[in-house]
């Protein structure tokens, strides 16, 4: 038996091709032998010759036509089945009306071809069990095997989300039985879906019922299917599956399944990420598809974690051209393969579309070239220096880079027409007590001015810590982990806000849709979080205990720090934009000081004579608000 139902799943469509003739030839038959109660037909022969070949023809070729045969019979879905009962009554009906009008039209062959009137209705029964059956038996050997795996060694899990996501894992893992896992069952809070079954597997209860199914159903193995869940929720069935004594596993948060597919292929265990995440923003893609498609886009910084997953975004809308720019050749040599791929799998290997150019912002003449060549016509600036300590000791670089090259990249973009110009700032820039953050407020400046002037929307958003990105707290942190210790925490009570990076991008998209000029946008992030929080989450999701595997030290707020971050400078005033989880502040640019050009000017040739002194002079003239910490080396 076990062999019969194996060899049925790898039946392929010619199979069912000659079934179907063979069986609808039978199906034919029978109908005149229900039509007429007797099995003595032998004046009618000619007749069921006649409508058998013609049925069989027609139903052939409207299989042939819609689709039947190119499906995958193993995976078959109710989807399947609707298209091959519809293509069957369709057939039916063409050809019991070909038949009808034949016999009524030519009376010379009436006597010997006549068709019942009733045949068609009978022979549509017939037809549909004829050719369904085949069909669904290779659907249930698929199913038998997974059975038969099942009883033998299969690994039992529960599934933490009863929604589409948790169903559409238990179809593939009951479609993949060679991966050898079980879907016990589900749990899910709605106490709607209680009691009910889906895709056979019942729904056992809430997140709370998990300690006592695992002892009672020996689950080795909890798969959280939530991928809309806020932090709060996943940190909770963690801890609930790490009390019972049982594994997780997670479907990524909705950012990591922007291409809408969900597969066992995405399960990974969880990450500090899908603790900290929360509500998604509704993006309207339409509208960012509307802004991009067809526009010539340039991204600066286009190699870094930020710039290069707004490149991968921007090329979901179809770009007439994409360039990737950045002073590192081998992260932006890296990013302009990957997109390139990217085109190549989707059927447009168009050169054209995505170009890469190593410029230095800081260089004007360069980028005059790369303007020249390329003619942009939405700009997103992601390149900037941003580690805080490293700015602090060398401020130069700080303002030559983000001052300097912000102000040069908008001087090229207002002659060059560009339309739409979003900067990338932090929250660091808010109230700032370091060279960094001083540094993007000087930049969100310079953005604000160039929208008055030009009353373009040139935008400004301002991000919080970045999951993720080169040289954030939680890469920093693995890595202490995997060398066994300690885990440096500056302050018990320093708090930060975080973000993913497709939230990041997510943010920046939305900027340059909603943008008018000169405001300020604001991820709504939650409530802040705490690093030493953050640090003992991280030792507990390795599987290691504080204090006994792995050590926690604090080392001391270093310069330029604050225990506490802002959103919104002094005199901002912001509300909700039509996207809930984005504030905007709207009077941003009426905070321009008073002879802004000149003291950039001088700020920048600070930099340039690597004069400390004058640069930490000139930011507190600019920047009233700032509060440098320590001394400043000369």
């Amino acid at each position: 038996m076990g062999s019969f139902f194996s060899g049925l799943s790898h039946v392929r469509n010619r199979v069912f091709l000659v079934t179907d003739v063979i069986l609808l030839l039978a199906a034919g038959y029978f109908a005149y032998v229900l039509r007429l109660e007797t099995f003595n037909l032998q004046r009618f022969h000619f007749s069921i010759a006649f409508y058998s070949c013609l049925a069989i023809i027609v139903i052939v070729l409207i299989f042939w036509r819609v689709g039947v045969y190119a499906r995958y019979w193993r995976y078959a879905s109710i989807e399947e089945m609707l298209l091959l009962a519809g293509s069957v009554t369709l057939a039916v009906l063409i050809s019991g009306g070909i038949s009808l009008t034949v016999t009524r039209l030519v009376p010379e062959i009436a006597r010997s071809l006549l068709v019942p009137r009733s045949v068609p209705l009978i022979y549509l029964f017939l037809a549909l069990a004829a050719t369904a059956i085949p069909r669904l038996l290779v659907r249930v050997s698929a199913r038998y095997r997974h059975w038969r795996i099942r009883a033998e060694s299969a690994k039992r899990v529960l599934i933490a989300g009863a929604g589409d996501a948790g169903a559409m894992i238990v179809r593939e893992l009951q479609n993949n039985p060679q991966l050898g896992i079980e879907v016990v069952g589900f749990v899910d809070d709605d106490l709607a879906k209680h009691d009910v079954r889906i895709h056979g597997v019942p729904v056992l209860g809430n997140r709370y019922a998990i300690g006592s199914l695992v002892q009672e159903y020996g689950i080795q193995e909890v798969i959280i299917a939530m991928p809309r869940a806020s932090g709060k929720v996943v940190r909770d069935i963690v801890e609930i599956c790490k009390t019972a004594g049982v594994a997780t596993r997670i479907i990524p948060g909705l950012y990591s399944l922007l291409d809408g597919t969900v597969s066992v292929n995405r399960l990974r265990s969880v990450k500090v990420e899908d603790l900290l995440r929360r509500e998604p923003i509704q993006t309207d893609t339409t509208a960012v598809g509307e802004l991009v498609r067809s526009r010539r886009v340039l991204v600066t910084g286009g190699g870094g974690s930020i710039g290069s997953e707004i490149c991968r975004q921007v090329l979901r809308y179809e770009p007439a051209r994409l360039i990737v720019m950045g002073h590192g050749e081998n992260s932006v040599f890296n990013t302009y393969n990957e997109l390139r791929q990217i085109l190549g799998s989707k059927g447009r290997p168009d050169d054209e579309v995505v170009q890469a150019a190593i410029a230095d912002v800081r260089f004007p003449e360069r980028l005059a070239d790369v303007f020249e060549l390329h003619r942009p016509e939405i700009v997103f600036h992601a390149a900037a220096h941003k580690h805080v300590p490293l700015m602090e000791l060398n401020p130069a670089e700080a303002i030559t880079n983000n001052v300097l090259g912000t102000r040069n990249l908008l001087e090229i973009s207002l002659r060059t027409d560009v339309q739409h110009f979003v900067m990338i700032s932090t929250d660091k820039a808010v109230n700032p007590c370091n060279v960094m953050g001083a540094s993007k407020r000087v930049a969100e400046l310079l953005v604000h001015q160039a929208a008055v002037v030009s009353g373009k929307p040139y935008v400004a958003v301002r991000f919080g810590n970045v999951l993720g990105s080169r040289g954030s707290v939680v890469p920093i942190f693995e890595q202490q982990v995997a060398n066994g210790g300690p885990v440096t925490v500056t302050h018990p009570e320093m708090k930060r806000y975080f973000m993913t990076i497709p939230e990041a991008v997510q943010l920046v998209l939305q900027a340059a849709v909603l943008g008018k000029g000169g405001e300020v946008f604001v991820l709504d992030m939650g409530e802040p979080v705490c690093i030493l929080d953050l640090a003992r989450d991280i030792i507990r999701l390795s599987g290691l205990q504080e204090g006994k595997d792995i050590d926690i030290v604090f080392t001391g707020i270093r310069p330029g720090e604050k225990l506490f971050e802002e959103l919104f400078a002094p005199g901002e005033t912001y509300n909700r934009t039509s996207h809930e989880k984005i504030f905007v502040a709207c009077n941003a640019s009426s905070h321009i000081p008073d002879q802004l050009e000149h003291h950039v000017t001088l700020l920048i040739e600070a930099a340039l004579h690597n004069d400390t002194t004058a640069i930490i002079r000139i930011l507190r003239t600019l920047i009233p608000e700032y509060r440098p910490a320590g001394q400043h080396r000369a």
